[in-house]
C-alpha cells in the first residue's frame, strides 16, 4: 500500500513538472512567435500593412494584427484597457498622454514623418488653385475632427497662414466657416474629397496613395509654414509579448523598415537607436 501511495505521490510530481514545463514552453513559443496586436495611425495602414507581412515573414510563427484609426481614438482605447502590444501614433501628444498614465514600456521614438498636401477631386468642381482659394465662399473642405493628428498640424498650418500679410485673419475665419465635415482619421477625408463629396481636404502627403491617385489632384503647400508631421512608436506596458513586441518595434526602425516608410510616401523618421526601456 505504501508503494502504491509513493508511486502516486511520484506520479503527481512528474504531471507537475511536466505540466510547468508544457507552459514555460508556451511561454517561450508566444515570445518567438505568437499574435501581436499594433494600434496605429491610419495614415501609416499601407507603410505598416507591408511592415507587418514582412515581418511574418521573418518570424514565421507570430502573427500580427493591425488596427488603424485616428490616434486620439487609438490612444483612448489603450488608455481603457484595449488589448495591445505597440502603438504607433501620427504625434507625440497622445503617447506623452499614455506615458504620463504609465502605459509605456519604451520611450517613444519617432520612426517617420510626413507633411500636409491640399487635395483637390481630379475635375476639381471649386476650380482650386492655390491654397488661399479654399476660404472663397460656398468651397466645401473636409478636415478631421479636432484632436486627430492631422487636424492639429493643419490648424497650425492655418495659424501660420493668418499671420502673413498675403492670408491674414480672413482666410482663418473663410478656411473654418467652409468645413462641411469632420471625420474622425485622415483616410476618410481622402476618400471624401476622391469620391467628389468634398472641394478639398488637408491630408498627409502618403494618403495620396495609388487606389485614389488618379482621383485626385495635389494643391502644392508652401513648405515654409507646412508643418513637419513626426511619427512616435513605443511597446505597451500591458504586453503579454514583449520580447515580440521589441523585435517589431526594432523592425520598424531598421534600416530595412525605413525603406518601406519611404515606399509608401512618408519620410524616414532617422532613428539610430533602439527604444528604451521605462524602469518602474
Amino acid at each position: 500500500m505504501r508503494k502504491r501511495h509513493l508511486w502516486i505521490a511520484v506520479l503527481s510530481i512528474i504531471c507537475v513538472v511536466l505540466l510547468g514545463a508544457d507552459m514555460r514552453s508556451e511561454r517561450v513559443q508566444a515570445q518567438s512567435g505568437g499574435r501581436l496586436v499594433v494600434f496605429a495611425a491610419a495614415s501609416l495602414t499601407d507603410a505598416f500593412t507591408d511592415l507587418a507581412r514582412q515581418f511574418e515573414a521573418v518570424h514565421p510563427e507570430s502573427e500580427v494584427l493591425l488596427s488603424f484609426g485616428g490616434s486620439s481614438s487609438l490612444a483612448a482605447q489603450i488608455y481603457q484597457g484595449a488589448p495591445a502590444d505597440v502603438f504607433a501614433s501620427a504625434n507625440h501628444l497622445q503617447m506623452i498622454r499614455l506615458q504620463d498614465e504609465g502605459l509605456l514600456a519604451t520611450y517613444p521614438r519617432t520612426f517617420a514623418r510626413n507633411r500636409l498636401a491640399l487635395i483637390v477631386p481630379a475635375d476639381n468642381p471649386a476650380n482650386i488653385m492655390q491654397l488661399g482659394d479654399v476660404a472663397q465662399a460656398d468651397v466645401r473642405l473636409v478636415v478631421a475632427a479636432e484632436g486627430v493628428p492631422v487636424r492639429v498640424y493643419s490648424d497650425v498650418l492655418v495659424s501660420r497662414l493668418s499671420q502673413l500679410d498675403a492670408y491674414g485673419v480672413p482666410f482663418a475665419e473663410g478656411f473654418y466657416s467652409n468645413i462641411v465635415s469632420e471625420e474622425d482619421n485622415v483616410r476618410q477625408v481622402a476618400l471624401k474629397v476622391a469620391l467628389g463629396e468634398a472641394d478639398a481636404g488637408l491630408v498627409y502627403a502618403s494618403d495620396v496613395t495609388a487606389d485614389i491617385a488618379d482621383d485626385v489632384l495635389i494643391i502644392p503647400l508652401p513648405d515654409s509654414v507646412n508643418p513637419v508631421a513626426t511619427y512616435p512608436i513605443a511597446v505597451l506596458a500591458e504586453t503579454n509579448a514583449p520580447e515580440l513586441a521589441h523585435a517589431f518595434v526594432d523592425f520598424v526602425q531598421s534600416e530595412h523598415g525605413q525603406m518601406v516608410i519611404q515606399d509608401r510616401g512618408l519620410l524616414s523618421g532617422m532613428i539610430q537607436r533602439a527604444p528604451i526601456t521605462i524602469n518602474r
